[in-house]
């Protein structure tokens, strides 16, 4: 089956449908196992399944509409859409594209804009309630986008200090081995942390906030006996806490303040006898007014491609 979908683009937004050296193109060839060609006046696709076929005219025709209303796509948003016609309609997407809202911009201007709907409706629940559950594997952005809606909430005078968290939890290493005193023991478990505040904030703001305290990074095991006002806490890791610490964390809730949890259920490093504190939380949780779990899949994976394969590959081990 031969199927010719006509372009008629002026060639800029020739360029922007095919990438450079027809790279998204090929990227959909490889993505649907088919023939595609282009002769710069209509896209050629050659296969014998009547699926393929259509699946690509309908990203064809999705990106066309996002070329339309000057919406910039790359390989990432190309793969998602991809996946995501699995399971929504061609106008849901085009949706999703063009009622993204920008969260907060990074320290060198470039904005940041949710990427997935999972992502979305994530961002939804951060605004909209007082305890959220960020579930899913690596990747999808959970941690990244708290830690940004924080920065934003801070900057906006809503909350008067930031709280990130982990539990410190040997994964393959002894803490006691490692050079140092306590601080520079942990913190490299925290760096996913500073990583994401030096992209908004840059190093030197971030470590001004960080030395008054406005922002602190802490072992988990630091929430004891405090009452959280007027702050953003934010739980990552949080499939290495134990249902006591889970416990511990979340009854630390104060006034005016928002709890995020994130963390994979599938890459616990907790002995194997002992259950997790994300698990148990997710459990009796839920249907719950102002708290809310946001579970994300492997279509929500921003990293490279190849992440999402192997996310997929491991699945059962």
């Amino acid at each position: 089956m031969t199927k010719n979908i006509e372009l008629n683009l002026k060639v800029d937004n020739l360029i922007d449908l095919l990438g450079v050296h027809d790279k998204n193109i090929k990227l959909l060839a490889d993505l649907l196992d088919v023939e595609i060609y282009t002769n710069n006046q209509e896209l050629v696709i050659k296969s014998d399944d009547s699926n393929k076929v259509e699946k690509f005219k309908q990203i064809v025709e999705i990106l066309l509409e996002l070329i339309k209303n000057n919406i910039v796509f790359n390989e990432r948003d190309i793969i998602y859409v991809f996946h995501l016609l699995e399971k929504s309609s061609k106008e849901e997407i085009i949706s999703l594209f063009l009622s993204r809202k920008e969260v907060i911009k990074t320290f060198t201007g470039k904005p940041i804009y949710p990427k997935t709907i999972n992502q979305k409706q994530y961002l939804e629940a951060i605004n909209n309630n007082t305890i959220i559950f960020g579930i899913g594997p690596a990747g999808t952005g959970k941690t990244y986008l708290a830690v940004l809606l924080a920065i934003k909430y801070l900057k906006a005078n809503k909350i008067k200090k930031i709280i990130l968290t982990r539990p410190a939890v040997e994964a393959g290493e002894k803490l006691g081995f490692l050079p140092g005193d306590l601080k520079e023991k942990v913190d490299p478990y925290l760096r996913p942390l500073y990583d994401a505040l030096y992209d908004v904030l840059g190093a030197k703001e971030s470590a001004d906030l960080l030395e008054k305290q406005t922002i602190e990074i802490a072992p988990l095991a630091y929430m004891r006996g405090r009452t959280l006002d007027n702050a953003f806490v934010i739980l990552d890791e949080a499939q290495n806490t134990t249902v006591n610490q889970m416990k511990l964390f979340l009854t630390r809730l104060g006034f005016n303040s928002k709890m995020i949890v994130t963390g994979d259920i599938t890459q616990s490093d907790l002995p194997f006898n002992q259950k997790s504190g994300l698990i148990r939380a997710k459990e009796i949780l839920k249907n719950i007014k102002s708290v809310e779990i946001i579970n994300f899949d492997k279509t929500d994976v921003v990293r490279h491609p190849l992440v999402q394969t192997i996310i997929e590959r491991f699945k059962n081990d």
